[in-house]
């Protein structure tokens, strides 16, 4: 319905036919503005409501007297989602739907690239493009807080900078094709635990400095044309309409001019959505993924109940209007933009974009010597065992159930229909053939939402075993383990139940490394995990969820074809009281079911390790690679920095070792002493560079008096205290490779 009248509209007033009497509101030539006037003066008032909720599970009405057409949406933030039906949750079961899964957000913001961001955005809107979707429902920029997250796998991790660069060229790339980002969860969405209900309470510092910059830069740097709110409340009332988030800080302070949505399900007040800033409405009296209701679309909080408090003057006529303005500029924006490409489906563009992107996003975390066979002995080699030599190893063993399994299935709403999947089996078998044996090692269950499957101990201690036995004669074994987006694990509307791996992989690895010390451990996550058995492990890869191409870029990684250059984007804390978040009681993590405090404040991850002096287990900004990388003496262009200056601050940086490689080289300020706490130091730029073996390149750095600020709680603005600062430039966050100090007057 929606492409038959607008197509007939387009076909009348097509720019050869356009004439006087042309109604303003379907000339493309003129400014949206004076569009969105004349439209909005056309409608009635039911007209107006109508627009503010959805018509079914993924669409909102447009105005079918005026031709205007309905917005659809779709989930997610790294593939377009299969189609669901029209009024419940099942899925279309159409045959034409099946798309590229691209990486995870967390291995895209390990790639610390934003050239990668915006190939992935550019891919990612061109099949949401294709499949005649007018919103992508992500990129989520929620914040790292806890390990436990069941949603982190979603997000770009603990820092505020780093998620915000990354975040903005994927939403100006996508929005190139006529389709809308929805940046989620706006806020605080940062556990699934009783996430419809938690009450979450935070210092105004913590607020603007950690959980806001990112959603701030998609909307002023990004141009985001729609933002998604969270299901939690914050300080009293929830986020989907949150007078203090939606009104004051989105819509006042950011001037942001798009449409607020609702996460599914996340309105409750129907005079709160009026006033508070919420446009339209998804997804109510449901769970916002699986229940059903009774209640019709026409009894949403913006739909007859609104209706009735506009006409019996409880809420003012300029919500409405302010409303549908917004909603009409989105419309002209996204389904009556003719001047909107194509895009494409699955295309081997798209291929090599999800490759290229989890190459650069997979983190090497460990590379230690391990032992080689030669015959029945096995001696030692002081080369670290990766990238894997073919030419050593006859007998390759693979290990686990992460190796077959499809991890684009379960994880709640991001659970994606894909046409082609590469397995990191198959990425080992197309590099080493008939080498490659596989066992499973371990059982996970079916990927389910809302409930986990028990796995009998018998199973676990039957594959264990046998894995065990095959590993004795194996000269390398691979184990792919880590998480999956089963319940409990990575996966929305419940938390991880422990900080471990699950499914008796400790002791899986212990037994494998019982009979064989060449092991290579590939954990396929979105979360820190703790690791008993580090020492013993030669290599350890951090390879995420890494989509359709992933059992290629593992491949490439581990063979060496790609020399790893991931860096992580939060911090593994070596047990969870190390983390802030769990650093207090139980109302700071999980809460009381009720409130929730962020008792670790402005804390949060390497701010948290550098100051309390605990040592992370591999830092924030750590990545190894197989070559190295020497960083020389740092030097700044003055010693001082006016309050409308700047300070350039260069440092050389070589590769001297043997392969070309890519290095990320992060500068960090500290401010050496200040009226309020501040962190040791933080995140202010960062450059990923390129170097042949031999080649040295000079990277630079321009400091700001922003990039010295905090937000001062006594008066609600940004301010920098004049005095000493310095500049951190390191290989992490705890690997710092030059100081340089500097003033602020």
């Amino acid at each position: 319905m929606k492409k038959q009248l607008f197509a007939t509209l387009l076909f009348a007033c097509s720019v050869g036919t356009l004439t006087a009497q042309t109604p303003v509101y379907l000339d493309d030539t003129k400014p949206i503005e004076a569009r969105v006037k004349d439209a909005l003066s056309r409608m009635t008032l039911e007209e107006k409501v109508a627009l503010c909720h959805a018509q079914s599970k993924f669409s909102s009405p447009g105005v079918p007297r005026l031709g205007i057409p309905e917005l659809w949406m779709s989930d997610g933030p790294h593939g377009v989602r299969a189609e669901i039906n029209w009024n419940d949750w099942g899925y279309a079961k159409w045959t034409n739907d099946s798309i590229t899964a691209f990486p995870a957000l967390t291995c895209l913001a390990a790639t610390w690239n934003p050239e990668m961001s915006a190939i992935y955005g550019k891919a990612i809107g061109e099949e949401a493009r294709y499949r005649e979707k007018d919103v992508l429902l992500g990129p989520g920029v929620n914040i790292y807080r806890t390990p436990l997250n069941g949603r982190n796998f979603e997000y770009m991790g603990e820092d505020p900078y780093l998620a915000g660069v990354m975040c903005v060229p994927y939403i100006q790339e996508v929005q190139k094709n006529g389709v809308a980002v929805s940046v989620k969860h706006y806020a605080l969405n940062n556990q699934e635990l009783w996430r419809g209900h938690i009450d979450v309470e935070l210092s105004d510092r913590a607020l603007h400095e950690i959980y806001l910059p990112a959603f701030k830069a998609a909307v002023q740097q990004g141009g985001a044309w729609t933002v998604m709110g969270a299901y939690n409340k914050i300080r009293g009332q929830h986020a989907c309409h949150n007078d203090l988030m939606l009104n004051k800080i989105l819509k006042d302070d950011w001037g942001f001019d798009g449409v607020v949505v609702t996460d599914w399900g996340g309105a409750h007040d129907t005079y709160e959505a009026a006033m508070n800033g919420l446009d339209i409405e998804m997804g109510s009296y449901t769970n916002g993924l699986t229940s059903e209701s009774v209640f019709t679309y026409d009894d949403y909080y913006l739909a007859s109940p609104y209706l009735r408090m506009l006409k019996e003057g409880k809420v003012p006529m300029s919500t409405v209007d302010d409303k549908a303005s917004r909603i009409l500029r989105l419309i002209f924006r996204t389904a009556m933009n003719r001047q909107k490409p194509y895009g494409s489906l699955t295309s081997e563009e798209h291929y090599r974009a999800a490759r290229e992107i989890g190459n650069e996003g997979i983190v090497l975390l460990k590379n230690a010597p391990a032992t080689a066979s030669k015959g029945t002995s096995r001696q030692k080699t002081a080369a670290p065992l990766l990238p894997l030599d073919a030419a050593k190893y006859q007998r390759i063993l693979v290990v686990g159930d992460n190796a077959v399994r499809l991890l684009n299935e379960g994880g709640g709403s991001s659970e994606l229909k894909v046409k082609d999947m590469v397995s990191p089996l198959d990425g080992m078998r197309s590099l080493y053939g008939d080498k490659v044996t596989y066992t499973q090692g371990y059982a996970a269950g079916r990927p389910m939402y809302g409930r986990a499957e028990e796995i009998p101990q018998a199973i676990t201690d039957s594959l264990r075993t046998a894995a065990t036995e095959l590993a004795k004669d194996a000269d390398l074994v691979i184990l792919f383990g880590g998480l999956n987006k089963n319940h409990f694990q990575d996966c929305e509307a419940g938390d991880r139940l422990t900080y471990g791996l699950p499914f008796g992989q400790n002791e899986l690895i212990e037994s494998l490394l019982s009979v064989n010390k060449n092991l290579v451990l590939v954990l396929l996550s979105g979360n820190a995990v703790e690791m008993p058995w580090l020492n013993k492990v030669p290599a350890i890869v951090q390879g995420w969820y890494l989509g359709s191409m992933g059992g290629n870029s593992l491949a490439d990684v581990l063979s060496g074809a790609v020399n790893p250059s991931g860096k992580l984007p939060f911090s593994f804390p070596v047990k969870l009281t190390d983390c802030g978040a769990h650093a207090f009681d139980e109302l700071s993590y999980p809460g009381d079911s009720i409130k929730q405090v962020y008792k670790e404040d402005i804390l949060v991850g390497y701010r948290w390790h550098d100051t309390k002096k605990t040592p992370a287990l591999f830092p924030f900004g750590y990545g190894l690679s197989y070559t190295t990388f020497a960083y020389g003496k740092p030097v700044a262009s003055a010693k001082t920095i006016a309050a409308d200056g700047t300070l350039t601050v260069t440092i050389p940086v070589k590769n001297t070792g043997n392969v070309a490689g890519k290095e990320v080289v992060q500068l960090y300020i500290g401010d050496e002493k200040c009226s309020v706490l501040r962190p040791l130091k933080e995140l202010k730029a960062f450059r990923k560079i390129a170097l042949t073996p031999g080649e040295e390149k000079e990277v630079s750095f321009t400091i700001t008096p922003e990039d010295l600020k905090f937000y001062d709680e006594t008066v609600g603005e940004w301010t920098a205290e004049p005095g000493k600062f310095k500049a951190y430039i390191g290989a992490s966050s705890a690997d710092v490779r030059g100081v340089v100090p500097f003033e602020l007057k």
